[in-house]
């Protein structure tokens, strides 16, 4: 009876500790990147503030200045505030690295943000982004910091 006992706890023990298998870095890097490009796209085709809304997680950060901007609300309310018509963001990744557990990556690269003067001219502002991506529970990729 003993014996029978200790088995099916061993059985059920064994049956509820998953075997998990490490996700494949390079797999969940072409996430993240196709991630990266979607938000680069929304932002050009649908505005850089709906963009913004819509890939920030909802505890994001952003550090604009020396200011930090912490929420997906405040986030999307400090962008749309922020941008003018007629103004653009477009940028790419030029680096992603993964976390092994496939739930936190990186992602570097060039921006470019072009804005017109008061006589129609555009001027162009280039620079570096660094982002951090965490997937959520719906497995999307969502921005924590940018």
């Amino acid at each position: 009876m003993k014996i029978k006992r200790l088995f099916a706890i061993a059985l059920i023990l064994v049956s509820c500790t998953r075997n998990q298998v490490a996700p494949d870095p390079e797999a969940v890097k072409q996430e993240v990147i196709a991630a990266e490009q979607a938000f680069a796209k929304m932002a050009a085709d649908s505005g850089i503030a709906g963009a913004f809304r819509a890939f920030a997680a909802p505890d994001a950060v952003m550090r604009r200045g020396n200011s930090l901007v912490s929420g997906r609300d405040s986030v999307a309310a400090y962008i749309s505030a922020s941008y003018r018509a007629g103004e653009t963001l477009e940028w790419a990744p030029d680096f992603v690295d993964v976390a092994a557990s496939g739930d936190l990556a990186y992602t570097y690269g060039k921006y470019t943000f072009s804005s017109p003067d008061s006589t129609g001219m555009i001027k162009k502002q280039v620079g570096y982004f660094h982002t951090v991506w965490k997937r959520q529970p719906d497995g999307n990729w969502k921005f924590v910091w940018d």
